[in-house]
């Protein structure tokens, strides 16, 4: 069910190139701030004077791996052409992995859904390799397959075939480089993002910068994300994170006056993993099945970061969760409104609690 029943994106406000290939930089996005129902509109370099000093922006350090990588199905040269999105590395050394269409009127880049399956079906992909389909990742799905791959080192092999994953909405295909963020950290055993942690992308090392001087503190999570249901919107599978101690102690010592504010929801999901039903963040790590929804609530996280959503999209319950649906459904009739941009490419939304007003804004 659709948190925004009502909510109608148009199709011109999808973001269709980065932000620097559209302005002058990453950073030249515009940020709608929501505190309460009240809401602001302000460009994303503008974000220090929201915040204060003491508070705890938890950024997602994942990588964006090249997981979109061209295949046959069948052992035959001229067997269905397929895309595979790879999306999470099982404990198993399995690969859940979507199969695609690929859109011949497109370029390289975007896909269109097709069925999963069948259990034993072969994909050859480049380099002499390939992988075999075993079975649906849950009980009655069939978007997403645990398959096994010839080659051992998956992430190397992205590295060498491989490409983002692109939607639709975008004009043209772009380098890896586009879709990482300024946080992204390169994990030892190669592990990373289906998809960017997109929320992150605005910033650049002059803001994080500018940010530390104002006494705004950063305390880095690792979520991996995996691939997205893009039509069907399904809820949030289970995915690997990580919350060092460092983290931990940065987010637990911010309840003397800070607020803890999330840099995506991949940040809500690994935050809110790692507490305890006290409120208290422990070190933690391994696979989150965590959904956030506004029954469920959150523990630790006070407001949010992330971009705009569309209304079937999972991710507006945990939106709900942290504002309260008057205040999301608020901030969204604004964004429509004053035309701001969808998607990853797109502008942003800082959402704070309403009794976190202070001085005066216009």
């Amino acid at each position: 069910m659709s948190v925004l029943p009502a909510l109608r994106v148009p199709e011109e406000l999808s973001a269709r190139v980065p932000a620097e290939q559209r302005g002058s930089g990453r950073d030249d996005v515009r940020l709608l701030v929501s505190r309460g129902t009240s809401v602001t509109h302000h460009a994303f370099r503008e974000l220090p004077e929201q915040l204060r000093a003491g508070d705890v922006l938890v950024v997602n350090t994942s990588a964006t791996l090249p997981a979109a990588v061209s295949g046959r199905l069948g052992p035959d040269p001229g067997g269905e052409p397929v895309v595979v999105h790879f999306s999470t590395r099982g404990d198993d050394g399995r690969w859940a992995v979507e199969l695609r269409t690929p859109r011949r009127d497109s370029g390289a880049g975007t896909t269109l859904p097709r069925a999963g399956g069948p259990a034993g079906a072969v994909v050859r992909l480049p380099g002499g390799e390939h992988l075999v389909l075993d079975e649906p990742l849950g009980p009655g799905g069939s978007r997403l397959w645990w398959a096994h791959v010839s080659y051992a080192d998956v992430p190397a092999l992205l590295g060498r075939y491989g490409r983002p994953i692109r939607y639709g909405y975008t004009d043209r295909d772009q380098p890896l480089s586009a879709y990482q963020t300024v946080f992204a950290r390169p994990s030892p055993d190669g592990a990373g993002s289906a998809e960017m942690p997109s929320a992150g992308r605005p910033f650049t090392a002059r803001l994080v910068a500018e940010l530390k001087s104002r006494g705004v503190r950063f305390a880095p999570i690792t979520l991996h994300t995996g691939v997205a249901s893009a039509e069907a919107h399904e809820p949030p599978y289970p995915e690997r994170f990580e919350v060092p101690r460092s983290t931990a102690l940065l987010v637990n010592a911010a309840a003397d006056g800070g607020r803890v504010i999330a840099v995506g929801t991949t940040a809500v999901r690994a935050l809110e993993s790692a507490a305890g039903p006290d409120g208290v963040v422990r070190a933690a790590s391994g696979w989150t099945d965590l959904v956030i929804t506004p029954r469920r609530g959150v523990r630790v996280v006070d407001g949010l970061l992330t971009g705009l959503h569309e209304p079937e999209a999972s991710h507006l319950l945990m939106l709900a969760a942290i504002a309260g649906q008057e205040a999301l459904a608020r901030g969204y009739e604004e964004a429509l409104g004053g035309l701001y941009l969808w998607h990853e490419f797109g502008d942003v939304h800082l959402l704070l609690p309403a009794e976190t007003v202070h001085g005066s804004h216009c």
